[in-house]
């Protein structure tokens, strides 16, 4: 399709130029940059979060962060890339800040059950489950949450969710098989072997 490339390439050149005068603080060059992205970036960011207003904060601080970085933008790689990395960390930033906060049980620094290339294993693992964990629809995530984390018995987790132990059951059991296969192909990604 040499037209569909031709059109790419001619919207990247668009883009570099309009980075260029957003560089040198060009309010109108700011405006069309953001009607040609906006979209794509607010997408996104409803995707990862789940939240509209979320959504609209984040695309509104990607765009933000665009005007004051714009000299930071490096013309080897395109702009909708640079605009979808920077919305894309701001969304992780705030999955982060909306996961609860458990105490941390100090590591024993004496002991030898647990090396430090273990510890950060360790803490990779988990560091994976919770982003997999993001990603489980808002009942299953509670159900997990509820049963494994928070560690109380079936029948008050689901008195809790306000739904039948049955009920409960079927979400843990979907959770479970989503956040197996999610970490299956996260570990073949991580080790590079074939799905």
């Amino acid at each position: 399709m040499p037209d569909g490339t031709a059109d790419m390439t001619s919207a990247r050149a668009e883009d570099a130029e309009l980075m260029r005068r957003v560089s040198n603080g060009d309010p109108a060059a700011f405006r069309a940059l953001s009607d040609r992205h906006l979209g794509r970036v607010h997408g996104l960011a409803w995707r990862l979060l789940g939240e509209p207003s979320e959504a609209e904060d984040v695309a509104q601080e990607c765009f933000l962060r665009v005007w004051r970085q714009a000299g930071r933008w490096k013309p080897n790689a395109t702009v909708a890339t640079w605009l979808h990395r920077i919305a894309y960390n701001l969304c992780i930033d705030r999955l982060r800040a909306r996961r609860p906060t458990v105490p941390i049980e100090p590591l024993d620094p004496a002991s030898e059950d647990a090396s430090a290339d273990q510890r950060i294993q360790d803490s990779h693992v988990a560091r994976r489950l919770d982003l997999a964990l993001a990603d489980l629809p808002e009942r299953q995530r509670g159900a997990i949450v509820l049963v494994h984390y928070q560690e109380l018995p079936a029948r008050e987790a689901a008195s809790i969710m306000d739904i039948s132990v049955e009920a409960l059951e079927s979400l843990l059991s979907r959770a479970r098989r989503a956040l197996r296969v999610a970490l299956i192909e996260e570990a073949a990604d991580l080790i590079g072997a074939e799905k």
